[in-house]
């Protein structure tokens, strides 16, 4: 895997600083500095798992459709899946485009839990009713899905301490920067939920580095420094991050932000070729784990 994201790294137009040493997942060496676009690749039961879900009619078109964005096999292995984990997705979103994917890798062996946004809150969101549909339609894959909340200022313990192998979270930091004081609590509540040695995988749009930092993210963009230095504050060791999901075409600089973009077109008919040409967002993939006690 490290070699498939380094060669695909090298195509890519911004400069890299790549480490040449691999990296694995466990204790970091003393003096060490994090690696990029390495990872442990997951046992072949895993893959095996990952290539079916993949190819599985569970699937809708749609986010088929944008497999060429995401990158989901690649993603999931630099983040380290196993299909014997206990897996923590924050806010998988209505069209539950991870769940297709994590759900059946994990429903015989593992754990998939999915912390969407409160349903006691008000109004309740339309992504939340989607998202139930799509679990009770399909009980054969879905059966043993469980469907927690996790959102602030509510609904901030989604699951017992200390009892997940992994979270992973897709474009949500910029919506929870835009509330003040909803990064920090969300991201306190997925390290009390991780296990010690446990691993967060983090994905967003990233802001260009060169521009001012914008803490709000106010066009969906966030610098990706800022988003190691926030986690790191969370009490988080930062051990990586890869260019799987990179976009050189992204420009960044579009009125109606990230947004302007597929799949969300804000602008409609407007420039949409365009648009389309250029492809989802330039995203930074960011790895991360809870410390050990240490001795």
């Amino acid at each position: 895997m490290a070699e498939i994201a380094l060669q695909r790294a090298a195509r890519r137009t911004r400069p890299l600083a790549l480490l040449l040493a691999a990296f694995v997942i466990g204790p970091v060496a003393c003096g060490d500095a994090p690696s990029r676009d390495a990872a442990r690749r997951p046992d072949p039961a895993t893959l095996a798992a990952l290539d079916q879900a993949l190819a599985g009619p569970q699937r809708s078109a749609e986010n088929r459709a944008r497999d060429q964005y995401r990158h989901p096999k690649e993603t999931l292995e630099y983040f380290g899946l196993r299909s014997d984990m206990t897996v923590l997705e924050v806010w998988p979103g209505g069209g539950a485009y991870w769940t297709e994917i994590l759900a059946p890798v994990l429903r015989d062996h593992g754990h998939y839990i999915a912390a969407g946004l409160d349903p006691n809150a008000s109004p309740v969101s339309g992504s939340i009713k989607a998202f139930a549909g799509k679990i009770a339609a399909d009980p054969a894959r879905y059966d043993r899905v469980q469907v927690t909340a996790l959102q602030f200022p509510s609904a901030l313990s989604p699951v017992p301490a200390n009892s997940v192998d992994l979270v992973v979270t897709f474009r949500n930091l910029h919506n929870w920067l835009a509330k003040d004081g909803a990064a920090p609590a969300m991201l306190s509540a997925m390290y009390t939920a991780l296990k010690p040695g446990g691993i967060l995988g983090l994905e967003d749009h990233r802001a260009n580095p060169t521009a001012p930092v914008d803490p709000a993210a106010k066009l969906g963009y966030v610098n990706e420094q800022y988003a190691i230095d926030l986690v790191k504050r969370a009490g988080f060791e930062y051990l990586g991050s890869s260019e799987i999901n990179a976009n050189p075409k992204d420009t960044k600089d579009y009125e109606q932000g990230v947004w302007t973009l597929p799949p969300t077109y804000r602008l409609g008919e407007k420039d949409r070729p365009r648009y389309t040409e250029i492809g989802e967002s330039d995203r930074f993939t960011l790895l991360f784990r809870k410390p050990r006690p240490a001795g």
